[in-house]
């Protein structure tokens, strides 16, 4: 068994929207011996303003985003997919990882054309959250850590205040690898200190196992954090499979309600006890190694509610329907941004075929590959890198569409639909550090001086 171990650093917080910049990991073994590491950055894509935030918070200059020494985004991925590969099979495992830094890196593949987006889920990899496993610690033996408390007395669960806390020296937080070093010190001290709590977590990243520990009926402990309230855990027990997805379970909170008053409900009473807060039935993502954890000593009330559950299959395929209600296709909606597609379906085999030749081929070849995808989401964003890294190939036409697009982009109006920075929020961000006594004068400044670029036809001159 091998633990890879990974952190990013990016442009902001939106996945979908902004982009890696550093790629950190270091391999170990099943004990946490080191094996090997990496320490990659990256320029800034074309289209991406970076959030004046995110810079000041990781350190990162303005110059470095365009530093001619560094390789493309495109470049990265291929350098971070073919790590995958060769470290596979392993745990690939971080802090909050499965929330933001997976992806995050999701994205960065599908937008750069890579073949395999599910990297380390595939060819014998799987995923782990250190972050789930410190509320597990929490809800079952909260006694092994120290955990930093604010002024207020709310007990806080970040990377850079818990590992130092607890024995990690020279934390060098929001720096990928520092951060990376963190997490496994945190990981080490969980597996000596509650190797059993340990191995029960770990043994959730296989979705078959999470699979069969829910379809024994037996009441499990989901071990949960909302908001910025404490972890959690709900008594409970499988109820029910979304029908249009898998991989969410149906987990019955046998503490908040008896299941005989909803064996014979109608469909508005089931979906209210899966939509309404608090909830009667949760929704668990089985392959997302959820805290799901043993219950020693069982209430018998508990006992004989979950069986209830159990001798009622028509009542769980009814949950499950009402499970995948909550969140209906509505099939007039307007279409939504490519990246807001990744998960719009899979590749065709023949697509996959194609995405491997581009990843190899030169940039005119490339061109040529990108007008035979099928997938109008691959066509789409395949001409965006033609556009990013070879604008010599474009059409005269093509080439005003591009510079078209940047100017919109940049400039897009204020509303939920536009998700990622334009010029009016950075200028906002920048008037906000201004009047901040903890930022760096200087970085502020050349935050500032950077955005300017993409200011009216400026734009045209980056792209």
């Amino acid at each position: 068994m091998k633990f890879a171990f990974y952190d990013l650093e990016t442009t902001g917080i939106s996945p979908a929207f902004d982009q890696p910049l550093q790629f950190a990991a270091i391999l170990t073994d099943g004990e946490f011996r080191e094996i090997e590491r990496v320490n990659l950055r990256c320029r800034i894509a074309p289209h991406i303003i970076p959030s004046p935030w995110a810079l000041a918070v990781t350190g990162v200059r303005p110059a470095q985003l365009t530093d001619p020494s560094l390789p493309t985004l495109f470049e990265f991925t291929q350098e971070i997919g073919a790590l995958i590969e060769r470290w596979s099979p392993s745990i690939w495992t971080g802090f909050n990882s499965i929330r933001f830094d997976e992806e995050m890196l999701r994205q960065a593949f599908y937008q750069n054309l890579q073949p395999d987006v599910f990297a380390t889920q595939f060819n014998g990899n799987s995923r782990f959250d250190v972050l789930t496993a410190l509320y597990a610690v929490w809800y079952r033996q909260p006694d092994l850590f120290d955990w930093p408390v604010d002024p207020d007395g709310r007990v806080r669960f970040k990377l850079d205040r818990i590992a130092p806390l607890n024995g990690f020296a020279a934390h060098n937080a929001h720096d990928a690898l520092g951060d990376v070093e963190a997490t496994i010190h945190v990981a080490r001290q969980i597996a000596q200190r509650a190797p059993a709590l340990w191995a029960e977590l770990l043994a959730n990243r296989d979705k078959a196992h999470v699979h069969s520990s829910l379809a024994t009926f037996q009441p499990m402990a989901l071990v949960e954090r909302f908001g910025g309230g404490l972890p959690r855990a709900t008594v409970g027990c499988f109820c029910g499979t979304s029908p249009s997805n898998p991989n969410q379970a149906a987990f019955f909170d046998l503490d908040a309600a008896d299941p005989a008053d909803l064996l014979v409900a109608d469909a508005a009473c089931l979906f209210a006890a899966v939509d309404a807060t608090p909830k009667v039935i949760r929704s668990v993502t089985v392959n997302k190694s959820p805290a799901l954890l043993f219950v020693p000593t069982p209430s018998a009330e508990q006992l004989r509610r979950a069986e209830a559950i159990a001798n009622a299959p028509e009542f769980r395929t009814r949950v499950g329907q009402a499970l995948a209600a909550r969140f209906p296709e509505d099939p007039a909606a307007p279409t939504p941004p490519v990246e807001k597609q990744i998960y719009g379906g899979f590749y065709s085999h023949a697509d996959k075929a194609l995405l491997a030749e581009f990843q190899r081929a030169d940039w005119r070849r490339r061109q040529e590959i990108v007008a035979s995808l099928a997938d109008p989401r691959l066509r789409q964003l395949g001409r965006r890198l033609v556009a990013f890294h070879a604008p010599e190939l474009l059409s005269a036409e093509e080439q005003g569409q591009y510079q078209a697009w940047l100017r919109e982009r940049w400039s897009a109006p204020e509303g939920p639909a536009t998700e990622w920075m334009t010029v009016e929020r950075s200028q906002r961000a920048i008037d906000e550090m201004r009047t901040s006594s903890h930022l760096d004068v200087t970085l502020t400044t050349e935050i500032a001086t950077y955005l300017q670029r993409f200011e009216g036809s400026e734009g045209e001159e980056r792209a």
